[in-house]
């Protein structure tokens, strides 16, 4: 069975790269039928968090990324890796090594300055007494000769010398395990089939089969995905778009458009830019992933996000922005359902943040029309049509699109105009600016006793202007 892992640490939050991650993990174990483990690697005890750990559920929970075993934690497992640690000494696949810190800056210094490769020597490798006063690391017996070949599915074949390579540390002096031992013995417990992780982990991998052949197994199957750069080229940061994934969410982006965003950053089906999720599932493969770094570009982002905003359905995107309008401080029971906004709103909202704040005249009143708009509409010339449409509208027995359009039609043909003509003025006489829905669906949204009540309101602003001037 394909199993996969996505294994953050809780040393951070959950970021674009990561994520991207943690996706194809998900693509790849779901293609395949396969299962997909979560698991947190939370070893580094002084920079872990529970609030990291948190803010990683969360992030995976709100994208949809679930996960079939897990979340299991590395400090659970520290009983595991003693096991080990004590069976490799045992069988001198490992040793103490006794060497200070400052002797092992002043090898480093040597190596640096011979121009050679910086390495640990082996100095204690056949050690057999213990040192007095020096509390020991363990490190990993690693051969000496041969070769290590890594069959990637992204880099394809990768060679490394093993005496290139030196003893890594795999427990400190207190006996905590280090990063590149425990993530082996996991692999191995876990049954690992496929580790898909970042290209900065590359060097790590040799070092990690080594050790996995010494517990007696052939190590995973690896795929090294490429970095995703920001826009000017270098190392994605904050400042390109490198938060916490949460913070997405709460602009407004939905989890569909961030996973289409994403799987798009180092791997592509033809000309295919629009992703659902079951067409992911269907058609990723990490091997079609491409060698080259991706650079992350937010106004693509923004676009595929409104791509997904017209593609998803009115129920679900009326869900999705109920959180959005309570935000903002507006009660759906104050106004038109969240669906019906959504309806009305999703052409024009690249977020549903944004879809919010542009419905804020559907719920509450406002105190001020925008100047310009007023002065360009809202003129002596329009009071009569606006007055017979006002009187019309408020005869409706039944507030729908239809019968609101055929009133302001049959309004502007009275006066001989087109219906733009009479259409602006009232969208800014109820909206408060030139941009909305279209007429008709606007004034549905807003409702039959706003729309009056505002409508008399710009009557007035009308006929003192038609006073002003004469």
């Amino acid at each position: 069975m394909i199993r996969t892992r996505f294994a953050p640490s809780p040393t951070g939050v959950l970021h674009l790269g990561s994520v991207r991650t943690a996706l194809y993990c998900w693509l790849y174990a779901r293609h395949h039928n396969g299962q997909f483990v979560l698991r947190i690697e939370d070893t580094d005890k002084e920079r872990s968090t529970r609030e990291n750990v948190d803010a990683i559920l969360e992030g995976m929970t709100w994208l949809g990324l679930d996960w079939d075993e897990g979340p299991s934690y590395q400090s659970d497992r520290e009983d595991r890796y003693r096991e080990v640690i004590d069976q490799w000494l045992a069988e001198g696949k490992a040793y103490h090594c006794y060497c200070t810190k400052a002797e092992l800056d002043e090898l480093r210094e040597k190596q640096m300055a011979a121009g050679g490769h910086v390495r640990y020597d082996g100095r204690c490798r056949d050690r057999t007494e213990p040192r007095p006063g020096v509390d020991p690391v363990v490190r990993f017996r690693n051969p000496v000769d041969g070769e290590v070949v890594v069959e990637d599915l992204v880099r394809g074949q990768v060679v490394f010398q093993n005496e290139q390579l030196d003893d890594l540390v795999i427990a400190r002096p207190d006996g905590s395990p280090t990063y590149n031992f425990s993530v082996i013995v996991d692999d191995y417990d876990m049954k690992i089939s496929h580790v898909i992780r970042g290209d900065d982990h590359l060097n790590n991998t040799p070092r990690q089969m080594n050790m996995l052949r010494a517990l007696g197994v052939e190590p995973p199957v690896y795929a090294h995905l490429p970095m995703i750069l920001g826009p000017d080229g270098s190392k994605l940061s904050k400042r390109h778009g490198a938060v916490d994934i949460r913070e997405y969410q709460e602009q407004g982006y939905l989890p569909e458009a961030m996973l289409n965003y994403l799987v798009r950053l180092g791997w592509s089906h033809g000309d295919q830019e629009i992703f659902s999720r079951d067409e992911m599932i269907e058609l990723f493969d990490v091997k079609d992933v491409n060698q080259s770094a991706s650079s992350f570009n937010p106004e693509k982002l923004l676009w595929l996000n409104q791509q997904h905003i017209l593609a998803t359905s009115a129920p679900e995107l009326g869900r999705q922005l109920q959180p959005f309008l309570a935000r903002a401080g507006l009660d759906p029971a104050d106004g038109p359902d969240p669906e019906h906004v959504a309806t009305g709103f999703h052409e024009r909202a690249e977020t549903l943040l944004h879809m919010a704040a542009s419905a804020r005249y559907c719920y509450e009143d406002f105190d001020v029309i925008d100047e310009k708009s007023a002065k360009k509409h809202l003129r002596p010339v329009i009071l009569e049509p606006f007055r017979v449409a006002r009187n019309r509208l408020a005869e409706l027995e039944h507030w729908g699109q239809t019968a609101i359009h055929e009133v302001i039609e049959s309004a502007a043909a009275d006066f001989d105009i087109n219906l733009g003509k009479l259409g602006q003025p009232i969208r800014v006489a109820v909206t408060g600016g030139p941009v909305s829905p279209p007429i008709d669906v606007t004034l549905w949204l807003v409702g039959q006793e706003r729309t009056l009540r505002r409508m008399d309101h710009a009557i007035g602003l009308i006929e003192a202007r038609a006073s002003a001037s004469s």
